[in-house]
């Protein structure tokens, strides 16, 4: 069972666009099957069409990614409050099996609000440290950080800049980080500066110089990714941008296609699994990941049937039975030493 952690992938934006679809693919065939994919609505649950916009990435991934075989869940988990909560552990209950967890566009300070301290959170937290993909796009990219940037309050709503305590999903790893999206956007045309994730250059000269001296900055363009590798303790640029890290003061920029070790953002370490997080929540997760780990009597009663199939020359039975091994989320391999099951798409 891997118990290393997963990687972690930053989209600049562009998840859906074919540079984003490039990273997925990749990130898929390293997975390996089978690949459960749960796309969790809250950084846009403030918003009426959030479960469009999470249906929208789900679809994403169902349709461009069918070679996969990712098998996709929408978790409805819009707030702290209500129905549809991110402290509701059966609405939930889909990030204890998933070994990639999708969240994109929407509010950086909306996430932070309805989901630290959560569940949710806490379970997302527990399984990347157990080896589940995390991909975050855009908002959410942003609201993971230590210091995160209020977005729509200062571009929108005119607040004075300044940086909030963000959901500090690398605080553990030894890193104190400032993550911002879009960093090379020109949607304001000749007239607005929209560099910097929307703040332009000048306001984030003032926004980097009251950052804390030990915190980094790292500046993701769009239609760019950058997925930090704690396996082999890199960071990978991707995508059609650059990635540009400043810490001590001192700036550097990475091109696409470029690589370089995770200390250039902060000195890194690995967390323990129950570092930081509840105790019910670390054993959810693992009782969790023994039970899909588990073979069901039903799939070996198959399994013994196919083999007398096989033994008899009924061909059609054997393959009929190969079907609902598979349909169960099994292969069957015949060699030598007798059929052998592994895990593939359901």
């Amino acid at each position: 069972m891997v118990t290393r952690p997963g990687p972690i992938a930053l989209f600049g934006s562009g998840e859906t666009a074919p540079a984003g679809r490039r990273v997925h693919e990749r990130l898929f065939r390293e997975l390996g099957s089978p690949i459960r994919v749960a796309v969790l609505e809250t950084p846009a649950g403030f918003q009426p069409n959030s479960p469009w916009v999470a249906g929208r990435l789900a679809e994403f991934i169902q349709n461009r990614l069918q070679n996969f075989h990712p098998q996709v869940t929408v978790v409805p988990a819009r707030r702290r409050d209500g129905p549809n909560s991110t402290d509701d552990p059966d609405l939930n209950a889909p990030l204890l099996t998933a070994n990639y967890i999708f969240m994109g566009p929407g509010s950086p300070t909306y996430a932070v609000r309805h989901l630290r301290g959560t569940w949710a959170w806490e379970v997302i937290c527990a399984r990347q440290r157990r080896g589940a993909v995390l991909a975050l796009a855009s908002a959410m990219a942003i609201a993971v950080s230590r210091y995160t940037l209020p977005v729509y309050e200062i571009y929108k709503v005119g607040a004075d800049p300044h940086w909030t305590d963000g959901l500090d999903l690398l605080g553990p790893y030894g890193l104190e980080l400032a993550i911002v999206t879009h960093w090379d956007n020109t949607e304001g045309g000749p007239h607005l500066d929209t560099r910097c994730g929307f703040m332009g250059v000048e306001r984030m000269a003032h926004l980097m110089e009251i950052l804390p001296p030990t915190a980094t900055l790292v500046g993701i363009d769009e239609h760019t990714v950058l997925v930090l590798d704690f396996g082999a303790g890199v960071a990978r640029v991707e995508g059609r941008g650059t990635v540009t890290v400043r810490r001590s003061g001192a700036a550097q920029v990475y091109p696409s296609g470029s690589d370089f070790p995770l200390n250039a953002l902060g000195p890194v370490r690995i967390p323990d699994l129950e570092e930081g997080l509840s105790p019910p929540v670390v054993e959810a997760v693992l009782r969790a990941e023994e039970a899909a780990e588990a073979v069901p009597l039903e799939v070996l009663r198959m399994v013994a049937e196919r083999e007398v199939a096989r033994r008899e020359r009924r061909w059609a039975d054997a393959d009929r039975l190969r079907e609902r091994i598979r349909a169960h989320g099994f292969i069957v391999e015949d060699t030598r030493e007798g059929p052998r099951l592994r895990r593939g798409p359901e």
